[in-house]
């Protein structure tokens, strides 16, 4: 949803839990902050340098998740989810603290976020919000993987594919548009994995807190939650949460088309930094210009059809 303002949160809340790759416990106290000072990340077990800015510069190793930095080396990692939920939610300014390096990852999904920030309400800030307008198409391709950004008529899409060697999984592809509020199956859709990826990830010293609460596990063409998928979508869906919560990272809302194939978090990164290196590819806009645009393009379309 478009508003015209920046918005915080009514007042500080609190939530804990496991980190999936840590296996480390941690709180997190989320506080309202003032317009104009973005989402900022806080490590309170840290003495001092311990402010992370959530940006897709600050972004290291996105491997199986999204971890940023500050010029400290001071890190928080698995951010994604709650970005995606400050997005979804319209928070524009926020400051996060949190006693470990990893954020909680709860279920595997962005629902008990979205509730937490529910139950607190939002509070309307002065400040007008500024939006990313993308102007050109720009593309990363990998092989067989490729994420793209183009310009949209005034709405976010991804359009987004994944190709799994898996009987269960195999090929899918959905897209989402902000427009059409599809927010509520997004946030609800788990992480998941492979079953014979298991020991992989771990070698890697990964995975540490993940269980069957928090992750999809898919062994052939079974799942092996009990409670099975939340919908026929779900990890298509998941991919897609992702995908908003590493949008996020870009300081301002994308008005643009994504499409993708076998995307993450590593393309989706290296697509920002490509696109906001040449300032030729995009614009900031107020929701005000873009509503006078959209309707301009409205009477542009009324008239072609009066024509025809």
């Amino acid at each position: 949803m478009l508003f015209k303002n920046q918005k915080t949160i009514n007042e500080a809340f609190k939530i804990s839990g496991v980190g999936l790759h840590s296996g480390v416990n941690a709180d997190l106290l989320i506080k309202p902050a003032k317009e104009n000072s973005g989402i900022n990340f806080c490590r309170v077990d840290i003495d001092e340098n311990d402010l992370i800015p959530a940006n897709f510069k600050n972004v290291i190793e996105p491997i199986l998740c999204t971890k940023i930095a500050n010029k400290n080396g001071i890190t928080v990692s698995t951010v994604e989810h709650l970005m995606a939920a400050f997005f979804g939610e319209g928070i524009d300014n926020v400051l996060v603290e949190v006693n470990a390096s990893e954020i909680p990852i709860l279920d595997g999904s962005a629902s008990e976020f979205v509730e937490a920030i529910r139950a607190v309400g939002l509070k309307e800030q002065t400040a007008s919000r500024q939006f990313i307008e993308v102007l050109k198409k720009v593309e990363i391709r990998e092989g067989e993987k490729f994420i793209s950004i183009e310009p949209s008529n005034n709405d976010l899409i991804i359009d987004f594919e994944i190709v799994y060697q898996n009987p269960l999984i195999r090929t899918r592809r959905k897209e989402f548009k902000l427009s059409n509020g599809m927010l509520s199956e997004i946030y609800n859709s788990r992480t998941f994995c492979l079953y014979e990826d298991i020991d992989f990830i771990k070698s890697k010293g990964l995975a540490k807190g993940g269980s069957l609460d928090n992750a999809i596990v898919v062994k052939g063409s079974e799942i092996l939650n009990e409670d099975g998928l939340r919908n026929r979508h779900e990890f298509v869906y998941h991919k897609i949460l992702d995908c908003i919560g590493d949008l996020m990272l870009s300081g301002n809302r994308v008005i643009g088309h994504i499409k993708t194939s076998q995307g993450g978090h590593a393309l989706t990164n290296k697509l920002l930094l490509k696109f906001f290196a040449d300032k030729s590819n995009w614009t900031l806009k107020s929701i005000k210009s873009i509503n006078k645009k959209a309707k301009i393009e409205e009477t542009l379309k009324k008239s072609l059809v009066v024509n025809i």
